[in-house]
């Protein structure tokens, strides 16, 4: 024998192995492990078709239908033989049949093993159907096309395999036994590709539905990233300005004073040194992030903007096709840094919002200086426009709750009745924060 034939033959060895490995797995192995049946599941199209008072039972009609079936099947077999016989036709076509709402591999096994019965006992030409009679071929291949639908398609190539050497082997006896399996080998194939193709379609949904809802966490986890990378930058602004200016006035408070005692200014001097120290230990921490921010209208480095900035951002949103009102109520007074900067990107997005998702509508701004905080609501109509896709959709509402939510505030957001978005805040400011 040459090198190349025992590498040929060492190969098909290699393979005749891997294949009854695998065989001895998925049949053999752990065959009659408890495998109950899932009831359907909340979100499946035939619950839907169910009033909703019925859909507790209606997630056990898998269940149901194929009991149902499967005693009216033993009904047909007690009846075409009657007497004993036909209690024990009807128990060889039923029993493997409940079982495999239980353990579905030790269910066909049950039907291969009722069959071997069959074809072996039962030789008196009850049907032309192989080994099987006319209620046990039925039997038989309702069994594996459950198992099919419950198991992997390997799973199903092995039973049909299987299935069609015991036919074949009773077939080779036909002096004996005159029947043709080719029957249920031929429909047996058909019925168990389509339940593999009807189950390889719904795990592709299923793994396409996972992979949707893994993108969509991603995005928003990444969204969120990004706005905390942005709020963390627009923070190293805030504090590091105020900052800067105890560090300075600090330095320069001993020379408003004439002759100050030694104890003051060396008071001063630590005050700067940690001001100057805090100002260190922000940066290293923080980072100055000047990243380009596609949601602004002023220049990455611009000083940040407050309510203040708010008349110039409604033109520029009007320029760009929006119309916006904006109403004032309460008394008008400076807010802390952070809350200022915070309320103005809010009402930022919800304008670039409307702009992308309400083409042609009309928005309103609301700012409220009420006592012990701010208050914030953006109104938009309907579109009135083409309304184009937008990947993001949804993101900038995460923003806006990320940056509420670091201010202690409250946030609501929805449709309102005449089909345009209202969003609403109201930040807390203490009286001592301002």
């Amino acid at each position: 024998m040459t090198e190349t034939s025992q590498t040929t033959l060492r190969t098909e060895l290699r393979m005749a192995r891997g294949a009854l490995s695998g065989l001895r797995r998925d049949l053999i192995t752990d065959a009659f492990a408890f495998h109950p049946m899932a009831p359907l599941r909340e979100g499946n199209a035939l619950l839907g078709l169910v009033p909703r008072r019925l859909r507790g039972y209606a997630r056990w009609l898998p269940h149901a239908v194929l009991t149902g079936f499967t005693f009216l099947l033993m009904l047909i077999a007690t009846e075409s033989r009657g007497g004993l016989v036909g209690v024990v036709a009807a128990l060889l076509c039923g029993v493997p049949l409940l079982t495999t709402m239980f353990r579905p591999i030790g269910a066909w096994w049950l039907s291969f093993g009722a069959t071997v019965l069959t074809g072996l006992l039962f030789t008196d030409g009850w049907s032309s159907t192989g080994p099987w009679t006319d209620t046990g071929f039925v039997s038989h291949l309702a069994v594996m096309a459950v198992v099919a639908a419950r198991t992997r398609a390997r799973v199903a190539a092995e039973m049909w395999l299987l299935t069609a050497a015991l036919g074949l082997a009773f077939n080779s006896l036909a002096g004996w036994y005159g029947a043709d399996p080719f029957i249920m080998i031929f429909l047996s194939g058909i019925v168990l590709l389509v339940v593999a193709a009807v189950r390889g379609l719904r795990d592709s949904k299923k793994a396409v539905a996972a992979q949707v809802a893994a993108t969509e966490t991603e995005r928003t986890r990444r969204t969120l990233l990004e706005e905390r990378t942005t709020i963390a930058r627009e923070l190293h602004d805030v504090v590091a300005h105020h900052m800067s200016v105890i560090a300075i006035q600090a330095e320069a408070a001993p020379y408003r004073v004439e002759n100050p005692p030694e104890a003051l200014t060396q008071s001063f001097a630590i005050i700067r040194e940690n001001a100057v120290i805090a100002l260190t230990e922000l940066r290293r921490v923080l980072g100055v992030v000047r990243a380009e921010d596609s949601m602004r209208w002023e220049a990455p480095d611009a000083p940040q903007p407050t309510l203040g900035d708010l008349d110039r951002l409604i033109a520029n949103v009007r320029e760009a096709g929006l119309g916006v009102e904006k109403t004032v109520t309460g008394a008008v007074r400076e807010l802390p840094q952070g809350v200022e900067l915070s309320a103005y990107r809010i009402i930022q997005e919800a304008l670039s919002n409307t702009l992308r998702h309400a083409p042609g509508a009309a928005a309103s701004v609301e700012i409220s200086y009420v006592l012990g905080g701010l208050g914030l609501r953006v109104v938009n109509g309907p579109p009135r426009g083409l309304l184009k896709p937008s990947p993001g959709a949804g993101h900038g509402i995460t923003g806006m709750r990320e940056r509420v939510g670091m201010l202690g505030g409250e946030m609501t957001d929805g449709p309102t009745e005449d089909g345009g978005y209202e969003v609403a805040v109201f930040i807390p400011v203490t009286a001592d924060r301002s």
